[in-house]
C-alpha cells in the first residue's frame, strides 16, 4: 500500500470515526467504521487485510478527543457530515411519508400479499418492513394474505407458507391475521355470480389471439352481449370443471374503447388443468385472476391502504371497474419502484434461485451465495438491520438500489457491543466464484521467551466480561501475509511483541509504544496445538482456518467477531471441523 492511499484511508476513517462517535455519544468502534468505509470506497477492498491496521490507531486517536474537539475536527474535515448529524438531532423527516388520508380512517389496515411460490429473497423484505413500520406508526392492523390462486404459472410451494411467516417473524413483525386465498374460492365465485347479475361480466370462448386482435382494435367480443342466463350457466359449468384450460374465461366488462388496451374487458376467471398442490384446493379448476381475487379480498378484509409496485398501476385501474359495479370505495394506493440489492452474483428472483438449487449450483435457500432472507439469517444478520435499511429507501416511485453495506452497518450497530472476540487464522480458500482470487496460508512458527498464555479481553470495551485464556505452547500459527521481514518485530495481539528471524519468533518484552510510535504491526494468531479447525462459509467461497481453542465451547447461533476477519455465526460442529457462517466485517 503506497503512502497516498494510506493517507486517504486515514482521512476517510477519521471522518467516519468522528461521525460514529458523535452520533452514538460513545467511543467509535473499528468494526463499525470498516463496513461503510469499504462500501463508499471500493478501491480500498483489495487492501482489506491492511486497512484495519490503518483504521485502528485512527479510531484510538478520535476516542481520545472530547466532544467539542470531535465536533471541531469533523467540521474541519467534512462540514456536511456535521450538518447531517445536527439535522438528525433536530428530528429529520421520517423516510416514510405520511400515508394518504390516514386520518380519515378509524384504523389503518394494510396487507402483505405474498405469492408462496418459494421462500423470500431480500427484495421481498421491503413490503413487510414498510407495512410493519406503518402499522407501528399508526397503531394499525396488518394482514398476511397468501395470493396462491395460480396453481400453474406461479405454482405454490407447500413449504413456502410457513417459510414466509418465519421470515416475517425474523424481521420483527407479527400479522394480525393470516388468510390463504385458495381457502376463499367460494367467496370469489359468489362475487362473480353477483357481478354477472349486475351485467358486469360475460363468458368468452375466443382464443387468446383472436380476442387480443379485437381488443387492440377497440372492437367488442361477439360474446359481450350474451344472454345473462347463458353467462350464468356457462360460469357454473366452469366451476364444475366442464371446460379445459383455454376453452372458456369470464371477463369483466370495462370500456372496450378505453385508451389503454390493457384495461379493456380483462379476464376475471380462467380454467387451469393443473391441480393445486394444497389438498384442500386440489379439486378446483376454475381459478380467479389476481386482479379479481385481490380486489375482492381488499374490500372484504377492510384494507384501507395498498402499497404495490409502480408496474402494477393497471391493476388498480382494472379493480376500480369491479369496485364501481359493486358500489365500493377503492383503498388508498401508494406505488413504489423496484429495489435491487448489490453484492450478489445470483439474480434476485425466486425462479432463478430455485433453478440454481435444482441444478446443484446452490446448496439450498440458505446458501451464503443466495440473496435470500434464509441466507442472511443463517449468517447471523439481524432482521432489524434489514428493516432499517429498507425503511430508509422510502416509497419513491423510482427504482432504488440497496447496498448490502448499509445492512451490514446497521447489523454492526446492533451486535458489536454484545459480540465476544476470538482469533481465527485463515489457511486455505475454496473459490465459489470465477473471479475469486483470494488465497490464505498459515505458517507455524516456534515461539520462545514469552508468557505461557495470553489473556486478551472477551470484549475490548467491557472489562467486566473478563478475559480469554489462550495457551501459547511451543508454537503458534499466523497468517503468512502478516509476517514481517526477517529481523523485524510484530505484536501478537493479546500476547505481546516478538521478533521474527525467518524461522521462529522470540519474545522481546517491548512496550506497547512500539506499535504507536514505531509502526509495529499488530496481528492475530492461534496456538499450533489445540486450535479448532473451522470452515467459514462466505458469499465468495469457503475459507478454512483455525480458531483459538475456546471456540470449541461455542454453540449454534452464537456470534463472534473474529479479530481482523469479521463477524460470524457459529453453525455446527461436524466430525472434522466446526462450520461458521460469515456475516460481514
Amino acid at each position: 500500500m503506497d503512502e497516498d492511499l494510506r493517507e486517504r484511508i486515514r482521512r476517510e476513517a477519521e471522518t467516519n470515526a468522528l461521525f460514529n462517535a458523535l452520533k452514538h455519544d460513545s467511543d467509535a468502534q473499528v468494526g463499525a467504521i470498516l463496513g461503510p468505509l469499504m462500501g463508499a470506497n471500493p478501491e480500498f477492498r483489495e487492501h482489506g487485510d491492511e486497512v484495519s491496521g490503518v483504521v485502528a490507531p485512527v479510531v484510538n486517536e478520535v476516542n481520545a478527543l472530547d466532544e467539542a474537539e470531535k465536533r471541531a475536527r469533523l467540521e474541519e474535515l467534512a462540514p456536511e457530515r456535521l450538518k447531517e448529524l445536527d439535522a438528525e438531532d433536530e428530528g429529520e423527516e421520517h423516510p416514510l411519508p405520511d400515508l394518504p388520508n390516514a386520518e380519515e380512517y378509524d384504523e389503518v389496515r394494510m396487507r402483505c400479499a405474498p405469492n408462496p411460490n418459494g421462500p423470500w429473497h431480500l427484495g421481498h423484505a421491503r413490503m413487510p418492513a414498510v407495512i410493519g413500520t406503518y402499522k407501528e406508526r399508526y397503531d394499525g392492523w396488518m394482514l398476511v394474505r397468501f395470493d396462491d390462486t395460480d396453481p400453474e404459472t406461479k405454482r405454490p410451494d407447500l413449504d413456502a407458507y410457513d417459510d414466509i411467516l418465519a421470515d416475517i417473524d425474523y424481521l420483527g413483525f407479527e400479522p394480525d391475521e393470516v388468510v390463504t386465498a385458495s381457502d376463499r374460492m367460494e367467496t370469489y365465485y359468489e362475487h362473480a355470480r353477483e357481478l354477472i347479475g349486475l351485467g358486469g361480466a360475460y363468458t368468452c370462448s375466443c382464443s387468446g389471439e383472436s380476442f387480443s386482435e379485437l381488443k387492440n382494435a377497440g372492437e367488442a367480443c361477439p360474446h359481450r352481449e350474451k344472454n345473462p342466463g347463458v353467462v350464468r350457466d356457462e360460469f357454473e359449468a366452469m366451476i364444475d370443471g366442464e371446460y379445459e384450460s383455454g376453452e372458456m374465461v369470464l371477463r369483466v366488462k370495462t370500456d372496450i374503447e378505453h385508451k389503454n388496451p390493457a384495461l379493456r374487458d380483462f379476464v376475471a376467471f380462467r380454467m387451469v388443468d393443473t391441480p393445486h398442490p394444497r389438498e384442500e384446493a386440489s379439486d378446483y379448476r376454475c381459478w380467479p385472476m389476481l386482479d379479481f381475487q385481490s380486489g375482492i379480498d381488499d374490500h372484504l378484509l377492510g384494507i384501507t391502504h395498498i402499497i404495490r409496485g409502480i408496474d402494477l398501476q393497471d391493476s388498480a385501474k382494472r379493480q376500480a371497474f369491479v369496485y364501481d359495479y359493486f358500489g365500493w370505495e377503492y383503498p388508498e394506493v401508494v406505488h413504489w419502484g423496484h429495489v435491487q440489492v448489490d453484492a450478489y452474483d445470483v439474480k434476485m428472483s425466486t425462479s432463478t434461485i430455485k433453478q440454481k438449487i435444482e441444478a446443484g449450483e446452490l446448496d439450498g435457500w440458505d446458501d451464503p451465495r443466495a440473496p435470500t432472507l434464509k441466507s442472511v439469517r443463517r449468517r447471523g444478520i439481524r432482521g432489524q438491520a434489514i428493516v432499517d435499511a429498507m425503511v430508509e429507501l422510502g416509497t419513491s416511485t423510482s427504482d432504488v438500489d440497496l447496498a448490502m453495506s448499509s445492512i451490514y452497518a446497521n447489523n454492526r450497530d446492533l451486535i458489536d457491543e454484545e459480540t465476544p472476540r476470538a482469533f481465527l487464522v485463515r489457511n486455505g480458500f475454496a473459490p465459489r466464484a470465477d473471479d475469486a482470487d483470494a488465497d490464505y496460508a498459515a505458517t507455524e512458527l516456534p515461539v520462545a521467551g514469552g508468557p505461557d498464555a495470553a489473556h486478551p479481553p472477551v470484549h475490548p470495551n467491557h472489562e467486566e466480561r473478563g478475559e480469554r485464556d489462550i495457551p501459547v505452547g511451543d508454537a503458534v500459527l499466523v497468517e503468512t501475509a502478516d509476517l514481517p521481514d526477517a529481523g523485524e518485530r510484530v505484536w501478537l495481539k493479546g500476547y505481546g511483541p516478538v521478533r521474527y528471524d525467518g524461522d521462529s519468533l522470540t519474545y522481546t518484552d517491548d512496550d506497547i509504544d512500539v506499535v504507536r510510535e514505531e509502526g509495529v504491526d499488530v496481528i492475530h494468531w492461534v496456538p499450533a496445538e489445540g486450535s479448532v479447525p473451522v470452515r467459514l462459509r462466505r458469499t465468495d467461497g469457503d475459507v478454512y482456518g483455525y480458531a483459538e481453542p475456546g471456540y470449541a465451547d461455542y454453540e449454534p447461533d452464537d456470534l463472534v467477531q473474529f479479530v481482523r476477519v469479521g463477524f460470524a455465526r457459529y453453525d455446527r460442529a461436524d466430525e472434522d471441523e466446526t462450520v461458521a457462517y460469515y456475516a460481514h466485517q
